[in-house]
């Protein structure tokens, strides 16, 4: 009886390559699967499951894990305003953790002997899937044929043809990888340290003019509503924005990060709805909550979106982390108003019950209502007091000395 292997499939030339190898040249039963994070439409996925029966898989299943995708990380990469780097929304890397995830739960579900995946030996993907596999299906065989055996593109559809394997093999100037947290864009621009990817590239292309206002209306820090549309679930309201503002060509970018394995890159990534969101609830979250829920929130969250992009999902910290950012949302409620343009945006404001920015407690270098100039006078010796016996103490001893 063959071994069973689940393959994470996406019908590109990797994991194309991965079944024939597998199947003819190893003797495993394949099962495949594809995790669809919002990169997919049904047309795409109907194809990617008839390429993988023809190429011979014993079985084949197509996850929608939108929705889960959002409950499980993208609600607190929100919650968090997580950008790694301050630029890189974690498009791909939060995506290919929901990915890996399924896929194990997948390999139990089978009692499958082992895992395998199309990663090569060159990026962070390989550490995320082989990490969260180690760490879920303990003693399953995690099984990378393009790393194992350090092939190049040109040995693969070499491979594929003698088996009469009948695909696109054209490579695309641009590597792109689309889901519903934002779009990565690769190609030769990003290779380097200097270069801008041109207008081509970008999956998205600008067809709108002028200037539009977009309200966004959050609920206890989940986007609900759309310029007064409302949405059962935030999903379909990330979907719906980015249809309104990906054609201005906002939310584009390269950037620069350390990757798990110790070298650095560049990716250029298109996330309109992503950066609009993440702006936005920032903007009201600075209304709403004090001073010190702000300074922690930060702290934690910047250690968060950095754990969550070198693979550490099931790390319990982040749970305990989630619960912090969760308490945190009870009063960013309200809604924000984002003015866009071609290539650019800006939040012109909100409106909160919550704001706490509140005429009857005065107005910001103009009056105050809720204290008097004794008040201030008697607050400022008292604040200020540690740090005068500081100084008052090292000016005696330098006197001394």
């Amino acid at each position: 009886m063959s071994k069973k292997v689940v393959l994470g499939f996406s019908g590109g030339l990797d994991t194309t390559y991965c079944v024939k190898y597998l199947s003819e040249d190893k003797g495993y039963e394949v099962h495949s699967i594809i995790v669809n994070t919002g990169g997919f439409s049904q047309e795409e996925l109907s194809k990617i499951e008839a390429h993988a029966y023809k190429l011979g898989v014993k079985t084949h299943t197509t996850v929608d894990a939108v929705k889960g995708y959002y409950e499980r990380i993208i609600k607190y990469l929100i919650f968090g305003n997580c950008l790694k780097n301050n630029t890189y929304p974690l498009s791909v890397s939060a995506e290919r953790l929901s990915q890996a995830l399924h896929i194990a739960e997948h390999a139990q579900k089978l009692k499958a002997d082992a895992v395998a995946h199309g990663s090569t030996g060159a990026g962070n993907d390989q550490v995320r899937f082989d990490m969260i596999f180690h760490i879920m299906i303990p003693g399953v065989e995690i099984i990378t044929p393009i790393r194992d055996l350090k092939l190049s593109r040109e040995e693969e559809i070499a491979y594929l043809k003698s088996k009469g394997v009948e695909m696109n093999f054209e490579k695309a100037m641009y590597s792109i990888n689309k889901g519903l947290w934002g779009t990565s864009v690769g190609g030769k621009e990003t290779l380097s340290s200097k270069g801008m990817l041109p207008e081509e590239a970008w999956p998205t292309q600008v067809t709108k003019t002028g200037t539009e206002e977009i309200k966004l209306g959050f609920d206890k820090g989940e986007l609900k509503s759309i310029n007064d549309q409302s949405f059962t679930h935030s999903a379909d309201a990330i979907q719906y924005l980015q249809t309104i503002a990906g054609p201005y060509g906002v939310g584009r970018d390269i950037h620069i990060g350390d990757t798990i394995i110790g070298i650095k890159g560049r990716v250029g990534f298109e996330a309109a709805a992503p950066m609009l969101i993440l702006r936005a609830h920032h903007a009201l979250e600075k209304h709403v909550l004090t001073k010190w829920q702000l300074q922690w929130k930060d702290t934690l969250a910047q250690f968060y979106g950095n754990w969550m992009h070198e693979g550490q999902i099931l790390d319990p910290v982040m749970r305990d982390i989630e619960a912090f950012l969760q308490n945190s949302q009870q009063n960013v409620t309200g809604e924000v108003f984002v003015q866009v343009m071609p290539y650019r945006f800006q939040v012109i404001g909100i409106e909160s019950k919550y704001d706490l920015m509140n005429s009857k407690f005065g107005k910001y270098g103009e009056m105050n209502t809720g204290f008097t100039g004794d008040d201030v006078r008697g607050f400022s010796k008292i604040f200020g007091n540690q740090t005068s016996i500081y100084h008052l103490v090292k000016n005696d001893v330098d006197e001394k000395d």
